[in-house]
């Protein structure tokens, strides 16, 4: 064996196919107007270069920013936009839009009149809107937003007219330089409370960062009116996380971070502060005062103490709620009430007001009116979930569980309650003329999921099905337009044809096509796929999809190399794990991270085959990771070696993120495999000491866990051929690049064949077209010679 040493080459390609069906033309995104009446189509880009991703970014406080924009250095956009009504009219361009548009943040109006988005050039972002009516876009003024901050840069205002702006500060100054002597060390102390937090990246580590970090994301806040071309300081400017506005129009909620900053923890989580404004400008009241969030505990269900999840009552003109954790935010806390709500009413000069109290962890409202609401809450260990209807006039006495089930259960999942836009253009609970109210879901079912749409009576709590979709299409309702008349609008697939959106009548069974887009795929005519259904052997029932090169036929075709790909999950049922959770009608999409590239290549894909962490009762699922995990791989080729499909002797594993973490756990703790891909993953969770994935507990409570599930501890038992594959600038919690690198090394020291590729400027997904193609070729060179060309078992065993 050659000796390893580093390989210094430039970017290499795929076979052409392959690099066809990655250039394939998008289709485009869809967004339905507030007033049911127009799609907006979002014309999608091809690849960026890997010029573009290699622009200079700041990391600091958990953000990236592009210093040169004031925006995310990572955001996706759009390159066009066109209109159409929903009846069915020709596509319509927009006309006047920006040359070379990079389009983001688009946001309707709620009167469906206009539409509001960011066009990013190379030197800010600017505030572009498209009148519905005339189908043209014109920039608003000369105003540069401030994007640092993740979610929307502006908000509207209820009338459609009127929106709230963070702006860049007109006056900020020049960029914070960087001394070039310290002024003294970076220290960090903690008097004897406990602090433990998962493992984050791009924190803030020194006064720079954190000088670049209030320089970049202040902002100021302008009102500006569409209508008579009018903007308006309203004189609030700080570190502006979020903002939203009254139903009224007449308040404005605004949450700013306060210092000292931590390092610690991401921004989302520093101090912070919360109030409520006249639209004015006009400070009324501070509703919170929150420090930073470092000393929550451990947990999936821990929370912070005091006030959060504020919101407006969208069924009032103006009330402010929020939650509080009545259990000291910590779940091994035994209480009969976890969460409670509480309003707060325009003029916002009384006490709040006490409301519904929740036994479980607060997880959302539906608001209908005085006399209906709907409340969420959860509860992550025992996957349990409970939907209760209320009456906010009367809340003590009115809370009657609608639902209560376990969130894993898919084929009892009884949908979501429908909303639909008040005359303040928010949404509430939808009902018909006798009170009842419309559930959706993706109705999952033994024979796969079945989308629905059902009318739900709250008297006698039972459902009555109006449409399910039917065979041999997945279709799923997405608005409904009109509940009395029956109509909706669904997106239908098939297996072979792209989804589409329709315009259906639930009642007369009418349907009309609305988009003709057509399938990017025609390269793949004729690639098989199919469900595949088999069992564990402790009879846990399991799910696969297998896809077939064209003309492949098993019963008389040599048995094909696979390649298996597959993401584990943790369940606390083997009910819940046996479920199927995808339709065989789906249509074939294939995304850079896909596995079905390779069955252009002469290969079976079996993918997304099931591989659930099943721990019941008292039994956390990681307890038996290991085994599990082994049982599940070795089912899944008993059964495609069974239909004659696969030759047990060329199979290929692999994964990204998680499913990295899998595959190296594979070739640890069995001999199934030729070789495996890991793409992004995390090999040492003793890196990770405070859980990771759906592990609550610590390294420091079950240090055998943490050890027997990484595979980086068991390097030396991998015998099987591995690709590495890394972003060198993977931000995601616990999967930093150290942890391929010393995997790496691990294998390395004991001799085995690997090979480390690391994607420079790349984070856990990745994005250039340069590294995407790359990819794709190591992956493409590793298959060929470590699966397809394998030798077999038999014969390894027996060369001398």
């Amino acid at each position: 064996m050659k000796a390893s040493q580093a390989q210094n080459i430039s970017y290499q390609t795929p076979p052409q196919s392959i690099i066809d069906l990655v250039e394939a033309p998008l289709t485009p995104t869809v967004s339905l107007s507030p007033d049911k009446r127009n799609l907006l189509f979002l014309a999608r880009p091809s690849l960026p270069g890997i010029d573009e991703v290699a622009a200079e970014e700041l990391r600091i406080g958990g953000l990236r920013i592009n210093p040169q924009t004031n925006g995310s250095s990572r955001s996706a956009h759009y390159i066009g936009m066109s209109l159409a009504a929903i009846n069915g009219d020709r596509e319509t361009p927009i006309e006047g839009l920006p040359d070379h548009p990079k389009i983001e943040n688009v946001l309707w109006a709620p009167n469906g009149q206009t539409v509001a988005f960011t066009h990013t050039n190379k030197t800010g972002l600017e505030l572009w809107l498209v009148d519905i009516s005339t189908a043209k876009a014109r920039r608003f003024s000369n105003l540069l937003i401030n994007d640092a901050v993740s979610g929307l840069p502006f908000v509207w205002f209820s009338d459609g007219k009127r929106l709230l702006v963070k702006q860049v500060p007109t006056q900020r100054g020049p960029r914070p330089i960087k001394p070039n002597v310290p002024e003294g060390p970076v220290i960090q102390e903690n008097s004897q409370a406990a602090a433990p937090v998962r493992t984050y990246q791009d924190l803030l580590k020194s006064p720079h960062d954190e000088a670049l970090f209030e320089y970049y994301t202040r902002s100021s806040l302008i009102m500006i009116n569409v209508s008579t071309n009018t903007e308006r300081v309203l004189g609030i400017e700080g570190i502006v996380t979020e903002i939203s506005t009254s139903p009224d129009g007449q308040y404005v909620m605004v949450e700013q971070l306060k210092k000292p900053f931590s390092y610690m923890v991401p921004y989302y989580r520093f101090a912070h502060e919360i109030s409520i404004f006249h639209q004015s400008g006009q400070q009324i009241r501070q509703v919170a005062d929150q420090p930073a969030a470092e000393n929550i505990p451990i947990g999936f269900n821990a929370v912070p103490t005091g006030p959060r999840n504020f919101g407006w009552r969208s069924d009032k003109p103006a009330t402010l709620f929020w939650v509080e954790a009545q259990d000291e935010g910590d779940p091994k806390n035994e209480v009969d009430v976890r969460d409670q709500l509480f309003l707060l009413e325009a003029p916002f000069m009384d006490d709040p007001v006490s409301s519904i109290r929740m036994s479980l962890r607060y997880r959302g409202i539906t608001w209908g009116d005085d006399n209906l609401a709907m409340v969420h809450e959860f509860w992550w260990s025992s996957r349990r979930e409970i939907t209760s209807a209320w009456t906010p006039s009367f809340p003590d006495q009115s809370k009657k569980v609608i639902f209560d089930r376990s969130y894993e259960d898919h084929y009892t999942d009884p949908g979501d309650f429908q909303t639909e836009p008040n005359i303040q253009g928010r949404s509430v609970l939808a009902k018909n003329k006798q009170g009842k109210l419309y559930l959706t879901g993706i109705g999952a079912s033994p024979e796969g999921n079945r989308p629905f749409v059902d009318l739900f009576d709250l008297s006698t709590k039972k459902s009555e099905r109006l449409w399910r979709s039917e065979a041999p299409y997945y279709e799923i309702p997405l608005a409904i337009i009109n509940p009395e008349k029956g109509w909706v609008i669904t997106r239908r697939e098939s297996e072979k044809n792209p989804p589409n959106y329709f315009f259906r009548n639930l009642v007369t069974k009418e349907i009309t096509q609305i988009t003709h887009f057509v399938n990017p795929y025609e390269a793949l005519e004729g690639v098989s796929k199919e469900l595949i259904k088999y069992s564990r052997e402790d009879d846990v029932q399991l799910t696969g999809t297998l896809y077939l090169p064209a003309k492949f036929d098993p019963a008389t075709d040599e048995p094909l190399p696979v390649l298996m790909w597959a993401y584990p999950r943790e369940y606390k049922s083997k009910n819940a794990a046996s479920q199927v959770r995808n339709s065989p009608y789906e249509f074939l999409r294939i995304s850079y991270g896909s596995p079905l590239f390779w069955v252009q290549q002469g290969y079976a894909i079996f993918d997304n085959f099931a591989m659930p962490i099943i721990g019941e009762g008292d039994e956390e699922p990681n307890e038996t990771f290991v085994p599990q995990l082994v049982s599940g791989a070795k089912a899944a080729i008993d059964k495609i070696v069974s239909m004659g499909v696969a030759d047990r002797d060329r199979i290929g594993v692999g994964g990204h993120s998680y499913g990295a973490f899998m595959t190296a756990n594979l070739l640890a703790h069995s001999d199934l495999f030729a070789a495996g891909i890991a793409r992004s993953g995390a090999y040492n969770r003793t890196l990770t000491p405070f859980g990771f994935q759906s592990e609550e507990r610590t390294y420091w409570e079950v240090p055998h866990i943490y050890h027997t599930m990484s595979p980086f501890m068991h390097a030396d038992k991998i015998g099987e051929p591995l690709l590495l594959i890394h972003g060198q600038a993977d931000n995601n919690s616990g999967t930093y690049p150290m942890q391929s690198e010393r995997f790496y090394a691990a294998l390395k020291g004991h001799g085995s064949t690997c090979r480390l590729v690391m994607l420079p400027h790349e984070s856990h997904g990745y994005r250039a077209r340069e590294s995407i193609l790359h990819m794709l070729w190591e992956m493409n060179q590793w298959l060929e010679k470590f699966v397809k060309k394998a030798v077999q078992k038999e014969a390894k065993m027996t060369t001398p």
